[in-house]
This record gives C-alpha cells, sequence and structure tokens, in this order.
C-alpha cells in the first residue's frame, strides 16, 4: 500500500487507538499516540510537582523527558526519557488533568512538532483531537470518530477493570462529558471535524466493523 498518513480525530473513548493500532498492523504502517504523549506530560507533572497551570515549565517537561514508543509482545509501550510509564499515564489522576495540560500552546507546538517529524516519511497512522485539522492538515486520509458518551463510558469502565484500575462508572461518564467540553471550547487547537474528514459514529459498532468502515473510506480514495 501507498506510504499515506491517516488521521484519526474524535473524543475520549471513541475507539480512536484501537482501530489506529490495528490499521497500523493491517498497513504495516507506524502507529503514533498522540494522546499518550499529552498524557506522559500530564504524568510527569504530577511526579515533579509543576503545576497545570504553568504552561513554560510544562513545555519544558517535553524537552527534558523525551517521549518514545516501543512495540512489544503486549502491545506500544510508552516511555519518558527511558522511564516506561504505559500503564501509570491511563490512572485517574492523569485522566483528570490531561485536558488542562493540553491546552497550553507552548506545550502543543513542542509536541505538534514532535509528531510531524515522526509523520514525515510517510506510513503513519496518528490519533488524537486535532490531527487532521493541527498536526497533518495535508493528511491523504482524515477520519473523525464520535460515539454516545454512554456507550464511550461503558467502554473506559470496562477497559479500567481489565487493567485492574476501579473507578465508578457515573464517575467516568462525567469525566468524558467534562472533557469533551474542555476539549471542544479551548482556545488552542480545538476538537473539531476537519472539513474534509469523514465522519465515522461508531455507537453500536463492533471494532472490527469501525475498521471495516475505515478500510472503505480509504479504498473509495484510491489507495
Amino acid at each position: 500500500m501507498e506510504k499515506i498518513s491517516i488521521a484519526i480525530d474524535g473524543p475520549a473513548s471513541s475507539g480512536k487507538s484501537t482501530v489506529a493500532k490495528i490499521l497500523a498492523r493491517d498497513f504495516d504502517f507506524i502507529y503514533v499516540d498522540t494522546g499518550a504523549m499529552y498524557r506522559a506530560i500530564t504524568f510527569l507533572a504530577i511526579k515533579y510537582q509543576v503545576a497545570f497551570s504553568d504552561e513554560s515549565a510544562l513545555a519544558e517537561l517535553t524537552k527534558k523527558y523525551p517521549i518514545t514508543f516501543k512495540q512489544s509482545v503486549h502491545g506500544q509501550l510508552v516511555f519518558a526519557n527511558g522511564e516506561e510509564i504505559t500503564q501509570a499515564i491511563r490512572q485517574p489522576d492523569v485522566t483528570a488533568a490531561v485536558s488542562e495540560v493540553s491546552a497550553h500552546a507552548k506545550v502543543r507546538n513542542e509536541l505538534v512538532e514532535a509528531q510531524r517529524q515522526l509523520a514525515e516519511a510517510g506510513g503513519i497512522v496518528m490519533d488524537g483531537r486535532d490531527i487532521g485539522t493541527t498536526v497533518l492538515p495535508e493528511a491523504e486520509v482524515k477520519i473523525f470518530l464520535v460515539a454516545s458518551v454512554e456507550e464511550r463510558a461503558q467502554r473506559r469502565y470496562k477497559e479500567n477493570q481489565e487493567k485492574g484500575i476501579d473507578m465508578d462508572f457515573e464517575a467516568i461518564k462525567e469525566a468524558i462529558a467534562k472533557r469533551d467540553y474542555l476539549d471542544s471550547h479551548r482556545s488552542v487547537s480545538p476538537l473539531v471535524q476537519a472539513a474534509d474528514a469523514q465522519l465515522v459514529d461508531t455507537t453500536g459498532m463492533s471494532i472490527d466493523q469501525v475498521v471495516t468502515k475505515i478500510k472503505e473510506v480509504i479504498c473509495s480514495k484510491g489507495f
């Protein structure tokens, strides 16, 4: 397959990461988890007691602790300056603060530049909230995934249970709705559908069905 760039955007727990990983595997592309990068900075802010409001100090964390990815038999691992933090960045304290941290322009500028460098060679699948609009506006394929808050909360709850993370369902639902609002109303790179992105509502769809739908979109564009 031609080494194109595939941008997948959408709100929390809409299925972005799961389908992006499958597409990258099926096409033998590189998967770039941008959400994990913002979670990593949030984790570092908590670890080193950097205020979520301190934009400059947060931006410095992106330089001091480079974020990298590595494939393993257990899936993709996330590292910050060589420290493996894959599970740590999925804890409730990180989830609760990542929207505030990711809203800072200096933080986004640093990470967007790193993401663009990863995409320069093509053959990548990148998911996030502003990939098709800000990070890779020239991506050949753009997908915008959505799903109801209820269904996304159920997905997150099940995912947390499987990982041994105990969190109340209603609290998850409330956190997702709050993040939707914050992500779509922030002044820097808000969560919006790119004009040339294909909308895919994943409510009631299985992962396989979503992947098949996206592959149909890719094929319809001649790739």
